[in-house]
This record gives structure tokens, C-alpha cells and sequence, in this order.
């Protein structure tokens, strides 16, 4: 999608498209607007919005796109296409990034924390040691994602869909995973204290060395899964599945 150019409106820049270039899907934006929408938006954080535009990137094609360390703080990005994306070390802390379109890009370090990421399509995307803390990821498409170190505290997870995804040793405290897709999740070392997992399926996932002590366990499928050295810390709810599991007992 090519644009004629940005506009301002109620101290946002808008994005103003050619009629024609709807027709033309998939092209990306022009190097000059993003250009100058990123130093507007700069210049408003800077200014602490006294000066420069707010950011409305809504809809826009920025798919394969070097957004790497930029500052994208409060920005408005729902629905935008960012699949390949380069997002490294990026500062999206409290973005509007619902419903965006983010397979396949890379998000290595960046801050996402209490972004809006509603519906978001993050399915194989790199997100290693991201920072994700108090993010909505509600009805959020994850899988075959590598989540290994990220921060996902106090994060809304519910009917989220995380399965084959690698959240090794990453932090869940305080999450809210209910009724999440877990299935074949790598949880190892994962920190899943005081998380609510009431109606979560896990089956087949590794939970090796995984800390849910304290997490809200009612209706958890465990089934097949590796719970060997898990921390729960309480006795474990009579309703939550864990036929075929590999615990403790077991290999005792």
C-alpha cells in the first residue's frame, strides 16, 4: 500500500491513501512517509506531546520493514501489516497493535509492555526476550512462536492460541492464561506462579522444572504432559486432568 502522504488530524497523523493504491495490496509504504511519520511521532514524545503528531499507523503496510530500536511508544498500529518485520529492541510500551498482522517478524528485546495486542497474528515470531508485562493477548495467535525468556507477567493471555510455542524459562507470574492453547508448549524453567490457568489445556507440554506455585489449576489439562520436578506447592484440584503425565510418582 503506497500513500500520498501524511495529514494531521486532532493531533494525529493520518495516513492518507490514494484510491487507486487500494487496488494494490501488498505494496509497502513509501520510505519518505514512514520517515517522516517517525520523526513527528518522535517529536511528540520528546515534547511530551506539546510539539509533532501522534503516530496512526492503522492499516498500514509495513510488511519486512526496519523498525529496529525505534521509538513507537503509544503509537497506533491496529491492523497494520508487519509480517517479516524487523522490530528489534523496539519501544512499542502501550501501542494500539490490535488485530496487526506480525507472523514471521522479529521482536528480540523489544517492549511491548501494556501494548494492546488484541487479536494479534504472531504466529512463528521471534520474540526472545521480549518484554510483554501487563499485554493484552487476547485471542492472540502465537503459535510455533519462540516466547524463550520473555517477560509475560500479569499479561491477559485468555483463548489464546500458544501451541508448539517455546516459553522456556519465561516469566508468567500473575498471568491470565484461561482457556489458552498450551498444547506441546515448552514451559521449561517457566515461571508460572499465581497464573490463572482455569480451563487451560497443556497436554503434551514440557513443564520440567516449571514453577506454578499458587497458579489457579481448576479444569488444567495436563494430560501427557512433562510435569517432572514442577513446583505447585498445594495439593493439586480433583478437576484438573493429568492422565499420562510424567510426574514425579511416576518416575518414582
Amino acid at each position: 500500500m503506497s500513500l500520498a502522504g501524511p495529514m494531521f488530524e486532532n493531533g494525529l497523523i493520518k495516513l492518507k491513501i490514494n484510491k487507486q493504491d487500494k487496488q494494490n495490496k501488498g505494496r509497502n509504504m513509501k520510505a519518505e512517509d514512514l520517515k517522516n511519520v517517525l520523526k513527528e511521532h518522535k517529536l511528540w514524545i520528546d515534547s511530551d506531546g506539546k510539539e509533532g503528531s501522534r503516530a496512526d499507523l492503522s492499516g498500514a503496510d509495513l510488511s519486512d520493514a526496519d523498525l529496529s530500536g525505534r521509538d513507537l511508544v503509544h503509537a497506533k498500529l491496529s491492523g497494520a501489516d508487519l509480517r517479516y518485520a524487523d522490530l528489534r529492541f523496539c519501544d512499542l510500551n502501550h501501542a494500539d497493535l490490535s488485530h496487526a498482522r506480525m507472523s514471521n517478524a522479529n521482536l528480540t528485546g523489544a517492549n511491548l509492555n501494556y501494548a494492546n495486542l488484541l487479536g494479534v497474528n504472531l504466529r512463528s515470531a521471534e520474540l526472545f526476550d521480549t518484554h510483554l508485562s501487563g499485554a493484552n493477548l487476547t485471542n492472540a495467535l502465537i503459535s510455533g512462536a519462540n516466547l524463550h525468556r520473555a517477560d509475560l507477567s500479569v499479561a491477559n493471555l485468555s483463548n489464546a492460541a500458544l501451541n508448539g510455542t517455546n516459553l522456556s524459562g519465561s516469566d508468567l507470574a500473575d498471568a491470565t492464561l484461561t482457556d489458552a492453547d498450551l498444547t506441546n508448549v515448552d514451559l521449561t524453567g517457566a515461571d508460572l506462579r499465581a497464573a490463572d490457568l482455569t480451563g487451560t489445556n497443556l497436554s503434551g507440554a514440557n513443564l520440567t522444572s516449571a514453577d506454578l506455585r499458587g497458579a489457579d489449576l481448576r479444569g488444567a489439562n495436563f494430560s501427557n504432559a512433562n510435569i517432572s520436578a514442577l513446583q505447585l506447592g498445594s495439593v493439586r484440584p480433583a478437576d484438573t486432568e493429568l492422565s499420562g503425565a510424567k510426574t514425579p510418582e511416576a518416575e518414582g
